[in-house]
């Protein structure tokens, strides 16, 4: 008796397909534009630099003209790209700006607070963790511009009135603290975080006397600050960011 071989592809031996382990593919516009922007970040192309022309990025990727310009309209939305018209005109590398740096992560931050993926507890876990070594940073980089910014941020705090005031002046304090370090994206990476904090969970129920241990914890920030005392003004801002925890509430 002869045995008959199973000579289907693909299938196991109870007769049932089996699954290969392969990807979808992302749309051919998506994919030009994957391409065009891995060019950018990795400074291929720089800020400034006219693309070519999209009859010609179309060749080069075997694509129609109307998939570059949709896979140009996805790098523009993103701001690394934009078009200027006339004879001198085309696709021309954006020169990106901190404050667009900040707006996208802001937007970004505050679509998905409050959400699982990014609960309040995560975003001030997140401030903690950006704030309490920058301020020892800030005690050996500070300037006399910085400190006397900081003694007029809190006089403006103690007189203003009203939580959104008050929480304006807290932010700006903070703000000018991260100024004092001298980098650059670490003002980027928190006032986006302090945006969405104000305008997502700031606590409308927090009484007086909670403002004004804040203001009195500012105060020893600063002094600590200006003593040059890193490790003690870390400290001190480490405490003074657990305290302000009451200051928000999930909505």
């Amino acid at each position: 008796m002869s045995s008959t071989k199973d000579n289907t592809s693909g299938r196991s031996g109870t007769g049932t397909a089996t699954a290969l382990p392969v990807s979808r593919l992302r749309p051919a516009y998506q994919q030009v534009a994957d391409q065009l922007r891995e060019l950018i970040l990795d400074g291929s192309l720089a800020p400034g630099d006219r693309l070519p022309p999209e009859g010609e990025i179309g060749g080069n990727f075997g694509v129609s003209r109307s998939t570059v310009r949709e896979a140009l309209r996805v790098l523009a939305s993103q701001g690394l790209v934009k078009t200027v018209r006339g004879t001198t005109g085309g696709t021309f590398v954006s020169h990106i700006e901190p404050d667009q740096i900040s707006d996208f992560l802001e937007a970004g931050i505050g679509l998905m607070s409050g959400s699982a993926a990014l609960p309040l507890s995560a975003i001030l876990e997140a401030r903690e963790l950006l704030e309490v070594p920058a301020t020892a940073i800030a005690a050996e980089r500070r300037e006399q511009r910085h400190l006397d910014a900081l003694h007029a941020a809190m006089e403006r705090e103690k007189r203003s009135r009203g939580r959104s005031m008050k929480f304006q002046e807290h932010r700006h304090f903070h703000g000018i603290i991260m100024e004092a370090t001298g980098n650059g994206l670490l003002t980027m990476m928190t006032q986006p975080v302090f945006h969405v904090l104000r305008t997502r969970f700031l606590n409308a129920d927090s009484p007086a006397e909670f403002w004004a241990q804040v203001d009195d914890q500012h105060g020893q920030i600063t002094d600590l600050l200006e003593a040059g005392d890193g490790a003690a003004a870390s400290a001190a801002m480490r405490d003074h960011l657990r305290y302000i925890r009451d200051a928000y509430r999930e909505n």
